[in-house]
């Protein structure tokens, strides 16, 4: 048996930054994302986003990619959103996320981070914080 405790922030927008989470949207989505990755055998541990895109911190399986984690998330929530009619028109997410690791020492802080996304933005456009996301990361493009 393996043994994998590896922490994942990961970060997805809807297709051409459309602002169509709001915060009823968001709470039923959230929440099925979540019950879902129970289901599934992954690990989210807390999910929160703003208008226009989510964040996750989840825990990596041993035998799980990130690209397929996120993958899963993502196309599985959009169909069960639009199942459901949960918007008026469809839920569509980029094809693009961003991801990094942390360390078990920054768990609680990441989780404050994502829990506090909408006064975050107030200050902050996702665009600006996904510059930012990727400056503190040492991501350049034709990564991934």
């Amino acid at each position: 048996m393996s043994f994998v405790k590896i922490w994942i922030h990961a970060v997805w927008g809807t297709k051409n930054r459309e602002p169509v989470l709001t915060p009823e949207v968001r709470i039923n989505l959230f929440r099925h994302i979540k019950e879902k990755g129970v289901e599934r055998d992954n690990d989210i541990d807390f999910i929160n986003g703003y208008l226009n895109h989510a964040h996750c911190l989840c825990l990596l399986s041993a035998s799980m990619s990130i690209s397929t984690l996120i993958q899963n998330i993502k196309g599985e929530s959009s169909h069960w959103a639009n199942q459901q009619h949960l918007l008026k028109g469809k839920l569509r997410w980029a094809d693009e996320y961003y991801a990094a690791s942390g360390s078990e020492s920054q768990v609680e802080k990441v989780r404050d981070y994502i829990r506090n996304q909408e006064a975050h933005h107030r200050k902050q456009t996702f665009d600006d914080e996904c510059k930012e996301f990727m400056r503190k990361y040492g991501f350049t493009k034709g990564q991934g």
